[in-house]
């Protein structure tokens, strides 16, 4: 059994019921074992045995329950997420679940051998047509996230309310330095799409409102989307607190008009979606006037596994970003040019960074436990959120995320400057 006994139904379908195959169980127990025999860590099975090359110290993985194999083997991209939400394996005394994971995230291109590979397309879940990201699959997409609760997100974010990597000065920098580290990358972005007084800015993403405040700080007159009616809300409420003036919108940003010195993005073209890539690109273009600048701040992959897998559901998309997908720096750069006449002329990386903004909020998230769960989450979704977390931090330790700030600007062959 697992160690969750009771998940609402009602809530969680993909989880209150184990899905059985006895088939794919044992396939996916020699999968494992050929997984984890060269891995610095150990696994622990049910009956007690020990897998994996890890010795003392290293990360230890234990499986409390044979439902563990028949959800990977249904789906591993998505069961091994599900059954840490309802409590079928956890990371050991004293292993760190980001540690844990972060041993998986270095070696996940191969962990599945390639002659089972091979059959990925007959077992994985296709993204489904209800999570296309028009206008209005968008909006519905965006608020199954951002418009969970403000009041969840203010559990583990810092005073400034950004949902981003922060830029630190050190990789010793706690939470008390959160706060200033997002405000140093804003600014990094902002200094990017060379933003200054009397600029006309356009924000595509208004998060809760601390770029807006910033940029408008700077004198420039801004105006921001988002789809987010729980955010719109709060980021009025701390624009006006702030004592500046920023127009904050709920609309599509296909749908803004007018021209703007300033386009700036922060971490919003990963729920754009493939198929609309181009149309991003290309509303950017449209909106920026002669010699203006797009300061866009993008999570990446390696091009090869966006190719991989841009069309398989994972559990990132079904629990936690509905229809996302996160782009390559060749992706970017190739539809950029291509759709919007826009070139990459100055780059930053992140990718450190994020992987310890994730590890404070985590953290927080953890210290708050007792506040989310009196905000009407159960423990279903607490696991669900702190495997989200450990699973990004160890995504972004691996080196198999990253996150780029970008400068772009009109290429001299488009010919529209």
């Amino acid at each position: 059994m697992s160690t969750l006994q009771l998940v609402d139904v009602e809530r969680w379908p993909g989880v209150a019921r184990t899905p059985y195959s006895p088939v794919r169980a044992a396939a996916a127990r020699q999968i494992l074992r050929r997984a984890v025999r060269d891995l610095p860590l150990l696994a622990r099975l049910p009956d007690g045995t020990l897998l994996g090359a890890g010795g003392a110290g290293a990360p230890v993985m234990e499986i409390k329950s044979d439902n563990f194999f028949h959800r990977i083997g249904t789906d591993l991209k998505i069961g091994l997420g599900e059954s840490y939400m309802v409590g079928d394996w956890r990371a050991g005394q004293g292993t760190d679940l980001a540690d844990l994971l972060t041993v998986f995230a270095t070696r996940l291109a191969d962990l599945v051998p390639p002659t089972l590979q091979r059959f990925r397309k007959l077992i994985e879940q296709r993204m489904p047509s209800s999570e296309d990201n028009s206008r209005r699959g968008a909006r519905a997409n965006i608020a199954r996230h951002y418009d969970l609760s403000n009041d969840l997100f203010a559990t583990f974010l810092d005073e400034t309310l950004t949902y981003s990597s922060a830029w630190f000065e050190s990789s010793a920098d706690g939470f008390d330095q959160l706060a200033e580290a997002q405000v140093r990358k804003i600014d990094g972005i902002l200094d990017y799409a060379q933003v200054r007084e009397g600029s006309r800015v356009l924000e595509i993403g208004t998060g809760w409102g601390q770029l807006a405040i910033q940029a408008a700080q700077r004198g420039a007159t801004v105006t921001s989307v988002t789809l987010s009616a729980e955010q719109r809300d709060l980021a009025r409420k701390r624009i006006a607190e702030a004592g500046v003036d920023v127009t904050v919108e709920l609309m599509d940003y296909r749908d803004v008009r007018g021209q703007y010195d300033a386009v700036v993005s922060v971490e919003m073209i990963e729920a754009v979606g493939e198929r609309y890539w181009p149309a991003y690109f290309a509303t950017v273009d449209r909106l920026l006037a002669p010699g203006g600048r797009f300061g866009l701040q993008s999570i990446t992959m390696p091009h090869d596994r966006l190719l991989a897998t841009r069309h398989a559901q994972g559990w990132i998309h079904q629990y936690i970003f509905p229809g996302g997908l996160i782009p390559s720096l060749t992706a970017i750069d190739e539809i950029a040019a291509t759709a919007g006449g826009l070139e990459v002329v100055q780059r930053r990386d992140l990718g450190p960074d994020y992987a310890h903004t994730l590890r404070l909020w985590r953290d927080r998230f953890s210290a708050q436990a007792g506040e989310v769960a009196n905000l009407g989450f159960d423990a279903v979704f607490r696991r669900m959120w702190e495997f989200y977390l450990a699973y990004s931090e160890a995504g972004f330790r691996a080196g198999y995320l990253g996150v780029s700030q970008l400068a772009l600007t009109r290429s001299t062959a488009s010919g529209k400057d």
